[in-house]
């Protein structure tokens, strides 16, 4: 792909990328001939919770909302990913529908890059491509600590209401 005005002008930006903070310049470049510049409106959808896509996405500028849509249509805010980090990682691994929706929050510019993009500049590039998939297993792994934390809160959440059940039950016996 070639650098358009604009392109170049985002190119220095890729850098704060996390997955893309350990690369030389030379790596970088090579990352970004593969990847294409995509500019997104506030409230504009980038992912469709349901879909499946071969693409993933580093936030050069702005930031997305995460969200997912419940039986009765009312959308569940998940978290906000911003500037330099990254989403839709698992597609490089994975062909599977997309669990969730992402939303531009702001004018956002992201860098997407499809998955055959990546694997190829991981076998162009072997060191390159071990330090971009040991931050992408990172990020994987942060992102289920927090998840299972969520868990944990909510189930905990649940044993505290039985508490008070208990509670409110003793002391309606009581009387």
């Amino acid at each position: 792909m070639s650098e358009t005005e604009n392109m170049k002008h985002f190119r220095p930006l890729i850098r704060n990328i996390s997955l893309f903070s350990y690369l030389t310049e030379e790596e970088l470049g090579n990352i970004f001939s593969r990847a294409e510049i995509l500019k997104y409106k506030k409230g504009e959808k980038i992912i469709y919770l349901g879909d499946v896509s071969p693409y993933f996405y580093g936030i050069i500028q702005g930031s997305v909302h995460v969200s997912l849509r419940e039986l009765d249509g009312h959308e569940v805010f998940i978290c906000t990913i911003g500037k330099g980090e990254v989403f839709g990682e698992s597609a490089i691994f994975m062909t599977e529908k997309r669990t969730a929706d992402v939303t531009s929050s702001e004018d956002t510019v992201v860098l997407r890059m499809h998955r055959k993009q990546m694997m190829s500049f991981i076998k162009d590039n072997p060191q390159a491509g071990n330090k971009i998939l040991m931050l992408i297993v990172h990020s994987l792994l942060n992102k289920l600590r927090e998840a299972n934390q969520e868990l944990a809160f909510e189930k905990q959440s649940v044993i505290d209401l039985d508490d008070l059940d208990s509670l409110v039950q003793d002391f309606m016996s009581e009387s």
